[in-house]
């Protein structure tokens, strides 16, 4: 039987993205009960998590289905078993895999092997569900974001990508303001600048921001790189965001941020805690779009 995974945002299409935000606006307004029912899905989590899990954990039990949770330690991964054996005996027994993990090729490998759809809850190169989240909690709050721009300043790390990846299929300008040599991938970038996607890369957080309805950033250091975080924050401290950054900005635009947060580092308590910060409702809305997300794919 023929399957999707969502290993990328680029995996699906604008109009595809438009359906999944209408089954979102509908399960936040009212519980998505039965859409699972009777189905199992297994939430592989290779990496520590908060928000993803219990997001994707509540969500599965909204939709009336049954969510399994299985951590390296415990399981047969830890012990060196084959991604391949792994993604066979899942297949066979739930209905949908969630994985979060390290190297992208791990849920590539994950993929390739399954029979069932697997939806990535974050790499090290990407954090589709993150990002589609936050384009659905932008779509909100501006009734649309394509020709708009977008502004990321920090690392150009997993969450960069995703938001490269939104920009070339959702049609948004985003500028990304880097430190020189923490660029996003190469070829993410190049792919989506060839398929017309409006996407920069700057030096100056206050270029990023000129004019953006959205800030965001992530910590200077995330997770795999702590032993870089000293280093990183004497190369970051210029792309903090503060007021100054935010008041480049659209008047109308908010702060983004996919938590955990370092208060004081890469944002200000004060932009954090202050009224254009949406990182709650951001947080929030994961539940949502993540409970479309399993729908599409296994609902159609």
């Amino acid at each position: 039987m023929e399957h999707r995974d969502f290993l990328t945002i680029r995996d699906l299409q604008a109009e595809e993205i438009g359906e999944i935000f209408d089954r979102a606006r509908r399960f936040r307004d009212a519980i998505p009960a039965g859409r699972l029912s009777g189905r199992s899905v297994v939430l592989v989590f290779e990496k520590a998590s908060t928000r993803t899990r219990v997001s994707f954990e509540v969500g599965v039990a909204r939709m009336g289905g049954h969510p399994v949770v299985l951590g390296v330690e415990g399981s047969q991964i830890a012990r060196g078993e084959p991604l391949s054996d792994t993604a066979r005996i899942l297949s066979g027994y739930c209905d949908a895999i969630v994985m979060r993990t390290y190297g992208h090729d791990r849920i590539e490998e994950m993929a390739r092997w399954a029979s069932v759809p697997v939806v990535n809850a974050l790499t090290d190169r990407f954090h589709p569900c993150q990002v589609l989240s936050d384009c659905f909690t932008l779509e909100g709050r501006f009734g649309g974001i394509r020709g708009r721009k977008v502004a990321w300043i920090g690392d150009g790390n997993n969450m960069a990508n995703s938001w490269i990846n939104a920009a070339a299929v959702l049609g948004f300008e985003l500028v990304l303001a880097c430190p020189e040599g923490y660029d996003p991938d190469a070829y993410v970038v190049s792919s989506a600048v060839s398929d017309g996607a409006k996407v920069r890369i700057v030096r100056d957080p206050m270029e990023a921001a000129e004019g953006a309805i959205a800030v965001n950033t992530d910590v200077w250091a995330s997770m795999g790189r702590e032993d870089e975080a000293q280093t990183r924050a004497r190369v970051f401290e210029p792309f903090r965001v503060d007021e100054r950054v935010m008041s480049r900005a659209d008047p109308r635009a908010v702060f983004m941020h996919c938590l955990p947060a370092h208060r004081g580092e890469e944002v200000t308590d004060e932009v954090l805690e202050g009224g254009r910060s949406i990182v709650w409702e951001q947080a929030l809305n994961r539940l949502y779009v993540q409970e479309a997300i399993l729908d599409f794919l296994l609902n159609g």
